[in-house]
């Protein structure tokens, strides 16, 4: 979730659904709607704690779900000049390293031609899990992954198209289409533009469920509409739509949820930091009264200042 969803992540760092789930990406402080020269956020879940923290340059450096003192999952991410070249994601039970269940993601990176980066995975107990390579085309968009697998080798091409004002993004693996993210721009002089977001999953070639997602002009999501594939009418049917409303600074304040004809409504109140770019500590939602809870960490201006001398 991105920076002015209505949602606080708690998962360990899955991709945002509007991306592909194999295409590379570096985690920052606005995937996890924090500002500022964050250097580390805890936050309080019902089984246990999530802590990130971030280098001086707001990249995502490292993640903890402590279950308790003695179960705990960690990632770590090792950067060089903001190009990812290690990520291990351990797991421990009762204190123990899991070498089965633990791997690292190696990376290396070929510019002599044609872009292309290398990803190789291999778990803790030495065992080769798998490869990717993904290579680059213009615009430096990836349009192609070839993945090597123990007794495989997968083909996955993406393609881009353009019509009006709609640009389309389209996953094909080994022929078979598996996902479809289509934007466009709707204008309108009363609510000013608001950018739409159309994602289509698919299950075997065929239709599955789609998501689409529209946000104001100053990227907060407004409106959040679910579909499910109607086999006997073949066609997307509506199953939930989310309409969000935000005060004067931008905060959210308020969800409406539709099915069918049941609507329900929750409300947040969210508590803020002193810090000179404020992150919010706690968000309670009403009327359930339940609430989430942060603790932020800062780099002490200095700090940041010589980092970046």
């Amino acid at each position: 979730m991105i920076k002015s969803y209505p949602s606080i992540i708690l998962m360990c760092l899955v991709f945002s659904f509007q991306s592909f789930a194999q295409d590379l990406k570096l985690f920052k402080l606005a995937d996890f709607d924090l500002n500022g020269n964050v250097k580390t956020c805890t936050v309080i879940t019902a089984y246990g704690k999530e802590v990130f923290e971030f280098n001086e340059e707001g990249f995502l450096i490292k993640s903890t779900t402590a279950y308790n003192e003695a179960d705990q999952d960690i990632t770590t991410y090792k950067y060089a000049n903001g190009f990812l070249l290690e990520k291990r994601m351990e797991s421990y039970k009762d204190n123990v390293l899991d070498e089965a269940s633990s791997m690292a993601n190696f990376y290396e990176i070929d510019t002599t031609g044609q872009k292309i980066i290398k990803e190789q995975i291999i778990s803790y107990d030495k065992e080769f899990l798998e490869q990717q390579e993904f290579i680059f085309g213009e615009e430096d968009r990836i349009f192609k992954i070839i993945t090597s697998h123990e007794n495989a080798v997968d083909e996955t091409r993406i393609d881009y198209t353009s019509f009006k004002n709609e640009r389309t993004k389209t996953r094909f693996t080994n022929g078979v289409i598996e996902k479809s993210i289509r934007t466009s721009t709707k204008k309108s002089k009363l609510k000013g533009d608001q950018k739409i977001v159309l994602t289509k999953d698919f299950l075997d070639g065929e239709p599955n469920k789609a998501i689409e997602q529209r946000f104001d002009e100053s990227g907060k999501l407004i409106y959040e509409e679910l579909f499910l594939n109607d086999l006997v009418k073949s066609s997307f049917a509506s199953q939930e739509i989310h309409l969000f409303e935000y005060d004067e600074e931008g905060i959210l304040k308020k969800e409406t949820i539709k099915q069918k004809n049941a609507i329900a409504t929750k409300e947040f109140v969210f508590q803020f930091d002193d810090n000179e770019e404020k992150n919010w500590v706690k968000k309670i939602v009403l009327p359930d009264n339940t609430y989430t809870t942060r603790k932020i960490e800062y780099y002490p201006k200095l700090e940041i200042e010589e980092s970046q001398e």
